[in-house]
């Protein structure tokens, strides 16, 4: 088995000096939060080093920090979130059955001791993100695992942002697993093999003889994980990997995983039934930080277009693989939402003044004689839109929530 190739990384985010190591670690997650929001208010936004912090040690720390930044790198405007979904989301929807059954067997995926009545209040704003993201993108087929994603989603920022950001990633990350048949789902999933087979050909050929195929990696691939992971906090980690990586780094995860395990594999009878036994249960107590670390080691050996050079990755074209390049170029320019919240309130003042007018107008016409008419509107409306945004902003900090019920 190769060795990996480790890059050396700073102790625990950043140095402390006469310091114990609890210290250390306190020191360095202050600095990497302090990191984190330079990079946000940068302008344009970091969005660079947000990625560095979403795949290094330790992820973005917090939900709070994952509220501010998981937009930022789906490249989504905190101030133009999708409307709640109405009622009519439900009506002749060809998905709504199967959603329902998924989402009514998702209790598991609700954090332990939560109140029934606010899990039910969850399950129905669950049923209706993906039923919204789905009607607003009729060539997206719902697949089993989809609302794995969605309520990792829902349960960090909250029903909008849950909304905006399912929407880009079915588009992007997750578009391979959302055709009308499997065929581009098993297309990344044919990338597991050959990753094995460069790093630990023993391995590699063990698994070819018991004949167990990829399907053990099935829904650890199309849930990001959420699916098979019992800690909500190790599938936030993860999570935060993801959206700061290439679409395929899920399926470099799981090749890390089984190498993780080689002596387990190994010491199986090379059965087929025996061996997908083994991996399809994934232990809880996985090293993740360190596979982590593998797994970028091994995207940088073995990138995507070094394995698809074989001749069972040439049959299909991957959509998320093709469509990513211009998703990342297209992250790269976004304002601070500082400067987005003052474009947005500059925005709805001029449409307010300009209903205002509008208003009055059709009851007297303007003329020379009605100036300080107009601007006594003008001045209103302006008021009005940043007493508006100020309440807005206010709210943004106490939780994501609170806004919504504000619009």
């Amino acid at each position: 088995m190769k060795r990996f190739k480790r890059k050396k990384e700073k102790a625990s985010f950043g140095e402390c000096r006469n310091g114990s190591v609890s210290r250390e670690q306190d020191c360095g997650r202050k600095q990497k939060l302090a990191e984190i929001h330079q990079a946000l208010i940068s302008d344009p936004v970091d969005i660079e080093n947000l990625r560095k912090a979403a795949a290094s040690k330790g992820g973005l720390l917090t939900d709070e920090v994952r509220r501010k930044v998981w937009p930022k790198l789906l490249n989504i405007n905190v101030y133009k979130l999708p409307h709640k979904p109405g009622r009519d989301v439900r009506k002749n929807h060809k998905d709504y059955n199967q959603v329902v059954l998924d989402v009514r067997r998702s209790m598991k995926r609700f954090p332990q001791g939560m109140p029934a009545t606010e899990r039910g209040v969850l399950q129905e704003q669950l049923i209706d993100i993906m039923l919204e993201v789905l009607k607003q993108n009729p060539q997206l087929y719902y697949y089993q695992g989809y609302h794995d994603v969605a309520v990792s989603l829902l349960l960090v920022v909250g029903e909008r942002m849950a909304i905006a950001m399912l929407d880009t990633l079915s588009k992007f990350h997750l578009r391979d697993f959302m055709d009308p048949t499997m065929d581009r789902t098993k297309h990344i999933l044919n990338y597991l093999m050959p990753i094995l087979e460069q790093v630990d050909p023993e391995l590699h050929d063990f698994m070819i003889r018991a004949e167990v195929g990829t399907i053990f990696a099935l829904s650890w691939l199309i849930t990001w994980f959420g699916h098979v992971l019992s800690e909500f906090k190790h599938t936030l980690r993860l999570y935060d990997f993801f959206l700061a990586s290439h679409p395929l780094m899920p399926i470099y995860l799981a090749a890390t995983i089984v190498l993780h395990r080689e002596k387990e594999v190994k010491q199986t009878e090379c059965d087929m039934a025996m061996v997908h036994h083994l991996l399809s249960r994934i232990p809880q107590d996985l090293p993740y930080e360190l596979l982590i670390g593998r797994a970028q080691d091994l995207f940088e050996q073995y990138p995507p277009s070094l394995l698809a050079k074989q001749a069972a990755l040439q049959s299909h074209k991957s959509l998320c693989i093709s469509t990513f390049p211009a998703f990342q170029l297209s992250t790269l320019h976004q304002r601070p939402d500082s400067v987005l919240q003052r474009l947005t309130r500059t925005s709805g003042a001029t449409v307010s003044r300009r209903g205002l007018e509008a208003a009055l107008s059709r009851g007297r016409p303007w003329g020379k004689g009605n100036r300080m008419v107009k601007m006594a509107v003008w001045g209103l409306s302006a008021t009005l839109g940043a007493a508006v945004f100020a309440v807005a902003q206010t709210a943004m900090d106490w939780g994501p929530e609170v806004l919504l019920q504000l619009f």
